[in-house]
C-alpha cells in the first residue's frame, strides 16, 4: 500500500511580488467604488499628496489623494471626523504590503440626495419647457445689472475683466449672499430689483464650491426669478465643470465669472478700431464718389449741350416742323377718309330707312291687292262650282232623299239596322223610318228571304 504525502496537493509556491502582483489583479478587477465613512489622521505630504483614513465602527482603510487630483477631488477641507464618501480604485502598495484606496472624488455625506433632488428638479423643469428659452444678448449693452457677494472673489474678477475690456462701464451690481441658508431668497430678491431698473443684461456670477456651495443656484426662487426676467439673464456660477440649474434656465450660460464679463462687456480698443476702420472707409468713399462726380460734371461741361445749345435748339425746331407737317398731312387724310365713311353711312342710313321701306311696303300692298281681288273672285267661283256639284251628289245619295221615292229604314230597339230577317225573333219590337216620320211594330212572322245580290247596303 502507497503512502500519500499531504504535501502532494500544495499550492505552486510564488514569490511575494508575484503575490502582491496577483491581488493587484483581482483588486484592479473590482473597479470603480464608492466608499462611506469618518476621514480620520488627514496628512499633507510635502509633495502635495493628501493622505488619510476612512473608519467606520469596525473597520478602516488608508485612502490617497494624489497632488494631480486635489484640486478637484475635496472642494471642502478635510477635517477630522467628517462623514464622506469617497470614488476611486484600490491598489495594493508592493513596499509595505498594503492596500489602499485612490481616490478620485469626495463628497460630504448627504451629497448623493443632493444629486437625487437635483435630477428630479431638471427632469420636472425640462417637461416644464424652463430650458428652452433663449433670448439673444444685448451686442452692445449701455448698462450691465450683476448679481453677486460684494465681498466675493467673482466680483473682482468681473471688475477686473471690466478695466482690461472697457475701463468705467456702467454695472449696477445687486448684493447677496451666494451660498448658505436663506441666499436663494437673497439672489432672486436682487435679480428682481435690477429688472426694476434701466439695466440691459443681468450677470448672475460666483466663484467655485462644491454641490453643497451652489445649491442655492438650484432652489426655485433663484429660477423662478431668472424665467420672470424682463431682461436676459447671463450666469457665471463655479468653474467650467459646474453645472447649476440656473445655468441651464438662463438665456447663456458662461463657464465662469470672468467669461461671463467677457460675453456682456464690449472690448473697447476694438469697437474703436472697427469705427476708425468704418470711418475711414466711409471717408474713402465719400472721396470716390466725388472724384465720380468732378469726372461726370467735367464731361458734362464738355457736351454739345451746354457747348452749343443754339444749334441744338434749331436742329429740334427742324425736326418739331417735319413732325407738324406730318401730323397735319395724316390728319388730313384721316379727315377725308372719315369724311367719306361718314357719306357712304348716310347713303346707307337713307336706304334703309323707315319712312322709305314703309313707301316700298305700301306699293308692294297695292300690287297684291290688285293681284288678289280676281284671284279671289276666281277661287270663289271655283269653290261654288264644287260646291253646287256635291250638294248634287249629297242630295243624290242622301237617305232622306232615298226615304222620299218611297223606302224606309228598318231597326231595332237598340238602334241597330236591320239586314237580314233571320236575326230577328217574333214578338221582337222594330222602329221604321218613313219619309215622314216613325212606325213601332212587332214581329208576328219571319219569313227569310234568299241573299241580296247588290251591294248596296241600303236595298230592300
Amino acid at each position: 500500500m502507497a503512502l500519500t504525502l499531504p504535501f502532494d496537493d500544495a499550492p505552486r509556491v510564488v514569490t511575494v511580488t508575484e503575490l502582491t502582483r496577483k491581488l493587484q489583479g483581482l483588486l484592479a478587477n473590482v473597479g470603480r467604488v464608492a466608499v462611506r465613512g469618518e476621514v480620520s489622521r488627514v496628512m499633507v505630504a510635502a509633495s502635495g499628496h493628501v493622505y488619510f483614513d476612512l473608519k467606520d465602527l469596525d473597520s478602516k482603510i488608508a485612502c490617497t489623494i494624489w497632488k494631480s487630483q486635489v484640486p478637484h477631488a475635496a472642494r471642502f477641507e478635510l477635517e477630522e471626523g467628517l462623514a464622506v464618501i469617497a470614488h476611486g480604485k484600490l491598489d495594493v502598495y508592493g513596499p509595505r504590503g498594503s492596500y489602499s484606496l485612490i481616490v478620485q472624488r469626495l463628497e460630504r455625506e448627504g451629497v448623493g440626495a443632493l444629486l437625487v433632488e437635483f435630477e428630479r428638479l431638471k427632469q420636472e423643469l425640462a417637461a416644464k419647457g424652463w430650458f428652452e428659452r433663449k433670448r439673444p444678448l444685448p451686442p452692445l449693452p449701455q448698462k450691465i445689472g450683476v448679481v453677486t457677494s460684494r465681498d466675493g472673489a467673482a466680483l473682482q474678477d468681473f471688475l477686473r475683466t471690466r478695466t482690461l475690456r472697457w475701463p468705467l462701464f456702467p454695472l449696477v451690481l445687486a448684493h447677496s449672499s451666494v451660498q448658505g441658508k436663506g441666499a436663494s431668497a437673497e439672489l432672486a430678491r436682487a435679480i428682481e430689483r435690477l429688472n426694476r431698473t434701466d439695466v440691459d443684461v443681468i450677470a448672475l456670477v460666483r466663484g467655485g464650491g462644491s454641490l453643497e456651495d451652489l445649491w442655492c443656484f438650484n432652489e426655485l426662487p433663484v429660477l423662478e426669478a431668472i424665467r420672470n426676467s424682463r431682461v436676459p439673464v447671463v450666469t457665471g456660477v463655479g468653474h467650467e465643470v459646474d453645472t447649476t440649474l440656473a445655468d441651464l434656465v438662463a438665456d447663456h450660460r458662461a463657464h465662469t465669472p470672468t467669461d461671463a464679463a467677457q460675453t456682456l462687456i464690449p472690448e473697447r480698443a476694438a469697437l474703436v478700431e472697427r469705427l476708425q476702420r468704418a470711418g475711414n472707409l466711409l471717408l474713402q468713399a465719400m472721396g470716390d464718389a466725388l472724384d465720380d462726380r468732378e469726372t461726370r460734371l467735367a464731361a458734362a461741361a464738355r457736351s454739345r449741350a451746354l457747348s452749343e445749345p443754339d444749334d441744338m435748339l434749331l436742329a429740334r425746331a427742324e425736326r418739331l416742323g417735319h413732325l407738324a407737317a406730318r401730323m397735319q398731312s395724316a390728319l388730313s387724310g384721316r379727315l377725308r377718309a372719315v369724311e367719306a365713311r361718314l357719306a357712304a353711312a348716310h347713303r346707307r342710313l337713307e336706304a334703309s330707312s323707315p319712312r322709305a321701306r314703309l313707301e316700298r311696303f305700301e306699293r308692294r300692298l297695292v300690287t297684291a291687292r290688285e293681284r288678289l281681288r280676281p284671284a279671289l273672285q276666281r277661287t270663289v267661283e271655283a269653290r261654288e262650282r264644287r260646291l253646287a256639284v256635291a250638294a248634287a251628289k249629297l242630295d243624290a245619295l242622301s237617305p232622306v232623299g232615298i226615304l222620299g221615292r218611297g223606302y224606309s229604314i228598318t231597326t231595332r230597339a237598340s238602334g241597330q239596322a236591320v239586314r237580314d230577317a233571320a236575326e230577328l225573333s217574333v214578338g221582337e219590337s222594330l222602329v221604321t223610318r218613313v219619309a215622314r216620320g216613325r212606325v213601332t211594330s212587332k214581329v208576328e212572322r219571319i219569313e227569310p228571304g234568299p241573299p241580296a245580290s247588290g251591294t248596296g247596303a241600303d236595298a230592300p
